[in-house]
């Protein structure tokens, strides 16, 4: 009687532990039972863990093959692909990740990490509390942005990697523009500074009328020597400077092409 028992102890306590993991763990039950769901870092961790999304498992064959150098060698030559004649195209990868510092920039060094250029990335906060979506923007050959998106979904603040390159999708573009509110007052010095400009040209071209006339000669820039192209380049330059300061600018650097 005492050995059933004690054969019949740890059945019951083999049962609790199975009821106990087959539980849900899901906040939805938790506030049902009322026990308080806490967020972490490692919420995604758990999740991805607890739903594979690819359950089935790898062929693993029992038997090695016995290999000799020659035909090692043959093999790897024959299955080597070939590199991709198919252009880079577009991909939007869809991120849904823990609302926490520091996500943004592992993901972004994950793709700087593999060479590629994003070409927009746009992070927001979702309805629900604690996730984040990015929506990322690349261009690359597929089996490349597949390797990333499987790197990117191993991260741990990372609940799930999305690909929307297929599906349909509704796009805008988002352009940030900076005006200034100043008033008309503020613009006062400018102006007196143009006036003081214009006046001073004004009389100069005065002088000239009274002066020698100079003869007007029609040009093509293919037809003049390399002096005379010289100085119109630096008349050009001059004028240049003249218009900026009109309006009170400064030329800080100039770069030839």
């Amino acid at each position: 009687m005492a050995s059933r028992r004690a054969l019949a102890k740890p059945a019951a306590a083999a049962q609790l532990i199975s009821t106990a993991s087959a539980r849900p763990t899901t906040p939805s039950f938790l506030a049902r039972n009322g026990i308080r769901y806490t967020s972490s870092s490692t919420s995604a961790l758990a999740y991805k863990a607890m739903h594979r999304r690819s359950p089935l498992k790898l062929p693993v064959s029992d038997n090695a093959p016995q290999w000799d150098a020659p035909a090692a060698v043959s093999s790897i030559l024959y299955e080597t692909p070939l590199p991709s004649t198919n252009p880079p195209k577009r991909h939007i990868l869809n991120c849904l990740v823990q609302n926490e510092p520091g996500v943004l920039s592992r993901v972004s060094g994950i793709l700087a990490a593999r060479g590629f250029n994003i070409d927009s990335l746009v992070v927001c906060n979702t309805e629900v509390a604690d996730l984040s979506r990015m929506t990322i923007v690349l261009r690359g050959l597929d089996g490349v942005v597949e390797q990333a998106r499987r790197q990117l979904d191993d991260l741990v603040p990372v609940w799930a990697v999305l690909d929307y390159t297929e599906a349909p999708l509704v796009q805008r573009e988002l352009l940030l523009a900076k005006v200034s509110t100043l008033g008309p007052e503020a613009f006062e010095e400018l102006l007196q500074h143009h006036r003081e400009m214009t006046s001073d040209d004004a009389a100069g071209a005065e002088n000239g009328k009274n002066g020698t006339a100079i003869e007007d000669t029609h040009f093509h820039p293919r037809n003049i020597p390399a002096s005379q192209a010289l100085r119109h380049k630096h008349e050009h330059l001059d004028a240049i400077t003249r218009l900026t300061h009109q309006f009170g600018g400064k030329i800080r650097q100039t770069i030839p092409y």
